[in-house]
């Protein structure tokens, strides 16, 4: 075993004790040196595997901290578009009757929105365009998801109350449904891609970690074009999507015993 499998499998077996516990920080790299009669070289090379790994996280004026993890959850992603109380129900992580929470304050504000938000709403890259922003969890979990909500500007100027903190009942949908732009059409896109920096951070995340992207678009029944984009990321070792198979018609099962005691 070379020395820095060595230093990596021995912090990863104190983080699965328990001996560091998440938001602790491990020792710093002097220590690890000197306690292993190890090399910066292989300290560093075992400690980026540990990131790799998304055991620990490098956090600013700290040092690297042991990341705060929550079991993989099993979504099964439906295809109905549902409506209660609040509003349109999207499919989605949360299960049904489960409390969520949200993670710092919900912000929104007009910024260049980047490529792929642009792509879905058909928008040059770098435009200014009006973001909605949340992070969101289970109640009692580390971040789960990363939410923005990017309105095209045509429909910010249609619906402005989308652009206000409080969008009133049935949210920012409704409002756009009202303007004109109703009844919506729905498409998602799902993709795995690696992270940006900043949704790593808000995520609590290493950027060495792939990321799942669901992207929502809705489209206006009035012009038929992209009125709204919501872009999900999820860390890639915190979800899996199941998917119940059904049998076609021509799948018919061949009951070969059925057919051996006939002949």
């Amino acid at each position: 075993m070379r020395r820095y499998e060595r230093i990596a499998r021995d912090l990863r077996d104190a983080i699965n004790r328990g001996d560091y516990r998440p938001g602790d920080t491990i020792p710093h790299e002097p220590e690890l040196m000197e306690r292993y009669g190890a090399s910066r070289h292989a300290v560093r090379t075992a400690v980026a595997a540990l990131t790799r790994e998304g055991l620990v996280i490098p956090v600013r004026r700290r040092g690297t901290v042991v990341r705060d993890r929550a079991g993989r959850r099993r979504v099964r992603r439906g295809l109905l578009v549902r409506r209660d109380h609040r509003g349109y129900v999207m499919p989605a992580a949360a299960r049904e009757g489960e409390p969520w929470q949200v993670h710092g304050r919900p912000r929104r504000d007009t910024v260049p929105i980047p490529a792929r938000a642009a792509e879905l709403l058909g928008l040059e890259e770098g435009a200014t365009a009006l973001r909605r922003r949340r992070v969101t969890s289970p109640e009692g979990e580390p971040p789960f998801q990363l939410v923005d909500t990017w309105i095209h500007p045509d429909a910010v100027a249609d619906a402005p109350q989308v652009a206000e903190r409080d969008t009133g009942p049935g949210g920012y949908l409704d409002r756009l449904e009202e303007a004109g732009h109703g009844p919506l059409s729905w498409a998602e896109y799902i993709r795995v891609r690696m992270p940006a920096p900043d949704e790593a951070r808000l995520l609590g995340m290493p950027t060495s970690m792939p990321v799942m992207e669901i992207a929502r678009v809705g489209t206006s029944a009035r012009t038929n074009a992209p009125v709204e984009a919501t872009i999900c990321i999820i860390p890639g070792d915190r979800v899996e999507l199941v998917t119940q198979l059904r049998r076609a018609p021509s799948a018919r099962w061949r009951d070969r015993s059925a057919h051996h005691d006939g002949s």
